[in-house]
């Protein structure tokens, strides 16, 4: 592929983000994941593996065919090693937490996506690092950008079962012995902590606005490529297990709904803000919430 001067420089923008900001970052998605666990009881566990087929297709889906699909796409499409990079990461996380209030608006299995996200959270505490460091070694432009930060898995394990795994926990605990204070708490967390991640993330943008102006229409085609291609792969992969429409939303919704917060926060944190990752998962966090919602309003609608 041809590659103007322009583009070139993409690999080497920096985006600030100070060392408060980083924190107050842990601390906002730490919040959001437990406001969630606040809703999750032991049960949804219980009833997912009732039904082991389909928390095997979720996981299929999500943790396995979502990230060697994208690296598949990668190959063909072969982008800058950053945007390469930060299509791994997003394919690496697991699902957004608004993939519930989709999976129930567009007609899904809404105790399915609770359990599911609640199940994909626990084992993306290890799957989430596997799969980054796996494909991101196979490619040779994004495996020399791992060489360069020296990524170490075991401190990406670290910050995702803290941010994820003990907040999923907490909540979870809290819900089963101190139900009627689990809803309390839920009704004014949940608001308030997805206000404070939004602000923060905003604030983080302002301060790379011409940044962001200049180099954002290199990402539009990826993002929304990767984004409907997940739903796609997520959906037929469903059908292709015999799973009922409803099941097949709910699977569809979950990997292409993807946690870019979380892959927000290891960029900064393990990568220095790397522009084209930065800019790729900053523009999925806004797309995927933008097409989630047209999609669940028009499967919604559809009788």
């Amino acid at each position: 592929m041809l590659l103007n001067i322009s583009e070139t420089q993409i690999d080497s923008i920096k985006i600030n983000f100070d060392s408060e900001g980083l924190w107050l970052l842990n601390i906002a998605i730490a919040i959001i994941m437990f406001g969630v666990a606040l809703g999750i009881k032991i049960d949804d566990f219980k009833r997912l593996f009732k039904k082991p087929k389909i928390v095997f297709v979720g996981v299929l889906s999500q943790f396995i065919l979502l990230p060697a699909a994208t690296f598949l796409a990668i190959i063909l499409i072969q982008p800058h090693p950053s945007f390469a990079l930060g299509m791994m990461m997003i394919a690496a996380c697991p699902g957004g937490n608004v993939s519930n209030f989709f999976s129930k608006m567009a007609g899904g299995n809404a105790a399915l996506s609770v359990s599911l996200t609640a199940f994909a959270t626990l084992i993306c505490i290890v799957m989430t690092p596997v799969n980054l460091h796996f494909w991101g070694s196979l490619y040779e432009p994004t495996n020399a950008i791992l060489k360069t930060v020296e990524l170490n898995p075991f401190e990406l394990f670290k910050l995702v079962s803290l941010i994820l795994g003990i907040p999923l926990i907490l909540g979870m605990l809290i819900k089963h012995y101190h139900s009627e204070m689990a809803e309390k708490i839920e009704k004014v967390l949940k608001p308030l902590s997805m206000t404070v991640f939004i602000l923060l993330i905003v604030i983080a943008f302002s301060q790379n606005l011409s940044i962001f102006k200049n180099y954002i229409h290199h990402v539009l085609f990826l993002v929304i490529f990767h984004n409907i291609f997940a739903y796609i792969l997520g959906f037929f992969t469903a059908k292709l297990f015999g799973l009922n429409k409803s099941d097949s939303k709910t699977i569809a919704i979950e990997t292409g709904i993807q946690n870019g917060g979380l892959g927000l926060l290891l960029i900064f944190g393990f990568f220095e803000g790397l522009g084209g990752m930065a800019l790729l998962a900053a523009f999925w966090g806004i797309w995927d919430v933008f097409s989630g919602m047209v999609l669940a309003t028009y499967w919604g609608r559809k009788k």
